[in-house]
């Protein structure tokens, strides 16, 4: 009787086994997403771990080519960010202005999708035309808005004085508080922080618009057509069908655009400098990296605004996320 040998697979070693199956599939995956881990690792992993180390080193523009991993690490940064004046009133006023234009933007997307997710004529460029805000550049954006808005020249003086019986232009984005009229009472209420937040939801409601309108087109027909049969409201409609079904929708556009607003910087340093009251952490980043040149300070309190970040998505994923794949089970 003779013995057969089983051919030797092409590339294997002598005396160790060929790769199964499953072994040659991991080795293709890895292939195929190591383009993907490099670039991330690159692009992402790299600057944060650079920011961390540079965030616990007293590095000056001057002296940033002496920054290694070896260098003399300190908490002098933190502590420097976090007892300098004007930088929890610049965290509050990060707060408000975050969620104040996360709920407008989101509602304005809310209020935009119920009313063009029906049929009518032109709905089509409409609903492009919606999307204006958001693809538009921010400079071009923050320019129309400052000659709008401008106390000289600013359509929105004009008419206010015209029509609206101002007795005096106003100042939108340099005026720090606004004194108004409310119930017999005089209130002070921060103008240029009220007018960056009402510009952050209209530039970026298309965002929320966009979402809320695709889980719109999915909610089946019947629900509100079996609704109105049995005399709902519009209102009950969308509190007991429609609410419902956007939910998770809601929840997490709240997170994305809690993010983004958080780390938003352009914006506002476009168009009020930061100033009158509008100062947020990110313009303060910005300041200690170009004004004092320092990078360590400025590397630190980058690294309290991300710790924040990452505080709010643990919430997120400990309260809110399991909900969401409950509902859409």
């Amino acid at each position: 009787m003779v013995a057969t040998r089983e051919p030797r697979s092409a590339g294997a070693p002598p005396g160790r086994r060929p790769p199964t199956r499953r072994q040659r599939e991991n080795r293709a995956g890895l292939a195929y997403l190591s383009p993907t881990l490099i670039v991330v690792l690159v692009v992402v992993v790299l600057p944060i771990l650079w920011t961390v180390m540079l965030a616990f080193q007293r590095i000056r523009l001057i002296n940033v080519r002496r920054a290694g991993v070896f260098g003399q690490y300190t908490l002098a940064n933190l502590e420097l960010v976090l007892t300098s004046p004007g930088f929890w009133s610049s965290l509050w006023t990060t707060l408000v202005y975050t969620v104040g234009a996360t709920v407008l933007s989101i509602g304005f997307g809310l209020v935009a999708a119920l009313a063009l997710r029906g049929a009518f004529r032109g709905r089509t460029l409409v609903r492009a035309s919606v999307l204006l805000p958001y693809v538009a550049p921010v400079v071009a954006v923050t320019f129309v808005w400052e000659i709008l808005l401008s106390p000289q020249f600013g359509l929105a003086n004009d008419w206010g004085v015209r029509f609206l019986g101002w007795d005096r232009p106003i100042a939108f984005l340099s005026q720090r508080e606004y004194t108004v009229s409310l119930f017999g009472a005089e209130v002070d209420v921060p103008l240029a922080l009220l007018t960056v937040i009402a510009f952050e939801a209209w530039r970026y409601f298309p965002f929320a618009f966009l979402f809320l309108l695709a889980r719109l087109q999915a909610v089946p027909r019947e629900l509100e057509e079996a609704a109105l049969v049995d005399g709902a409201a519009p209102t009950q409609t969308f509190r007991h069908i429609l609410l419902p079904q956007l939910g998770p929708v809601i929840a997490l556009l709240t997170v994305l655009r809690f993010i983004m607003t958080f780390n938003k910087f352009d914006d506002v340093y476009l168009l009020t400098g930061g100033g009158a009251g509008t100062e947020v952490v990110s313009v303060r980043v910005y300041e200690y990296l170009t004004a004092r040149f320092d990078i360590g300070a400025a590397s630190a309190q980058a690294l309290v605004l991300a710790l924040g970040l990452v505080a709010l998505l643990v919430v997120y994923l400990r309260y809110l996320a399991p909900r969401v794949e409950g509902d859409d089970e």
